[in-house]
């Protein structure tokens, strides 16, 4: 995919909020000293009026936004997803979860794809601690074209929302004229009858291109992909899982808490169905370049395609 336009969702979050702030004069965006890396600079030197600089006080800010909220207008508070959600936890269930407040948060640089960072910066919960906020959205895009929308989305939508970002460049996949993004609504990018492959984030390129390595082989695999970890999609869930019999979940992201145990509790209860969970495995991440990372941790087309196999004998 050498010749393939490939952009970080987290240029596609800093370039979006830019097109928003001339939209909306009600959009304010916070960072907590990150944001050259969180790409919100871009909207510092568009709208400096309306960028707040909360240091490296994550905590502090989520209260900040939360006054914001209250006061009518729609905060994003950005930072990386391990202090976003994680260091940030307490003061987002209580300052913007229980109140229900319209702020939403922008974690970038999510995931063992933050390389070199290392483990203690490669969040891999994230997305399992902010489902069991109550009322909370949770967007994880795909591309370039997703996570551009899913921030609209996000800005139209009132109350809290979680969108993850990633430092890493990542084929665009959704640059066609029908792409359509919808809150709560997965995509379907490829029918298959043997095996259901249901991805999210950066990992869906490559379980696209598992597919047809599959299809190769003479296994018919269909795709989709869910953006939206909560509220997910349970129609197209269900579906699809009728039709094959067996579903394979990939994200990167632990396989405890992310997009696979939320796609099993909907198909234990609605469509008992046999489902494999490909991510991070009950461990931590470890330093290195993203791409041998994902590899190792088998979540490029490669880990994912012997992954299926593996699963479908």
């Amino acid at each position: 995919m050498a010749d393939v336009k490939k952009v970080a969702t987290r240029d596609s979050y800093g370039n979006a909020l830019v097109e928003l702030g001339a939209e909306n004069p009600n959009v304010i965006v916070l960072d907590a000293d990150l944001a050259n890396a969180t790409k919100t600079l871009t909207f510092k030197k568009a709208y400096p009026d309306r960028h707040i600089d909360c240091g490296i006080a994550e905590a502090n800010m989520t209260g900040v936004a939360a006054g914001l909220a209250a006061c009518g207008k729609i905060p994003f508070i950005s930072s990386f997803a391990m202090f976003a959600a994680g260091r940030n936890f307490e003061q987002v269930r209580n300052s913007i979860g229980y109140p229900h407040l319209n702020v939403k948060i922008g974690a970038t640089h999510a995931g063992i794809s933050v390389g070199e960072d290392g483990a203690s910066h490669q969040c891999n919960e994230d997305m399992a601690l902010m489902r069991t906020i109550p009322g909370m959205v949770i967007i994880n895009p795909a591309d370039d074209v997703e996570a551009r929308a899913a921030v609209k989305a996000a800005a139209a939508y009132d109350g809290p929302v979680y969108l993850r970002f990633g430092r890493l460049a990542i084929p665009v996949i959704n640059d066609r004229p029908d792409y359509k993004f919808e809150i709560g609504k997965g995509v379907l990018l490829r029918e298959g009858k043997d095996v259901t492959i249901i991805a999210t984030g950066l990992v869906v390129g490559p379980a696209l291109e598992a597919a047809e390595a599959l299809a190769a082989e003479g296994i018919s695999a269909e795709v989709i992909n869910i953006h939206t970890i909560k509220p997910i999609d349970e129609e197209i869930i269900i579906n699809s899982a009728k039709k094959t019999g067996k579903v394979v979940t990939v994200e990167e992201h632990s396989v405890i808490g992310g997009l696979g145990s939320a796609v099993s509790d909907v198909l234990s209860a609605k469509c008992p169905t046999l489902v494999h969970k490909i991510g991070v495995q009950d461990r931590f991440g470890e330093s290195g370049p993203a791409a041998e990372l994902l590899h190792k941790f088998g979540l490029d087309a490669e880990g994912i395609l012997a992954e299926v196999k593996g699963f479908l004998k």
